[in-house]
């Protein structure tokens, strides 16, 4: 038989994922508009190439910047459905509950050590 969290622990973890999701989309929202390239307004034949590289660079930041966030978005609504499930901590390669030493590192984490040092060969 598998061990599962307690509701009562879950709960607040729960909350916890429901925060941080909002002030992901935030903050990637904001990305977004921070974009150079995002502006209608911006010229595409800039004269000046030191306005150009700034913008190219700002572009380049803000692209990364948004991959970053959405997968860590990804990550956290993936964790979200595991708690819902009742899955959350249990390695979804083993089934063997994770670490809560791991959990608490990578909260997000949904493989065992041993599996995810496995599924990285």
């Amino acid at each position: 038989m598998m061990i599962k969290f307690p509701k009562k622990i879950l709960a607040p973890i729960s909350k916890y994922f429901e925060r941080e999701k909002q002030k992901t989309k935030k903050r990637l929202s904001a990305v977004e508009k921070e974009d150079p390239f995002a502006d209608t307004d911006r010229l595409i034949d800039n004269a000046a190439t030191d306005t150009e590289a700034k913008e190219q660079f700002g572009h380049l930041r803000a692209e990364s910047l948004k991959k970053e966030l959405t997968e860590q978005l990804k990550k956290i609504e993936k964790t979200l459905k595991r708690l819902k499930k009742g899955k959350y901590g249990v390695c979804e390669k083993c089934g063997q509950m994770i670490n809560t030493d791991r959990l608490a590192a990578n909260p997000t984490a949904s493989l065992c050590l041993k599996c995810e040092k496995t599924a990285k060969k």
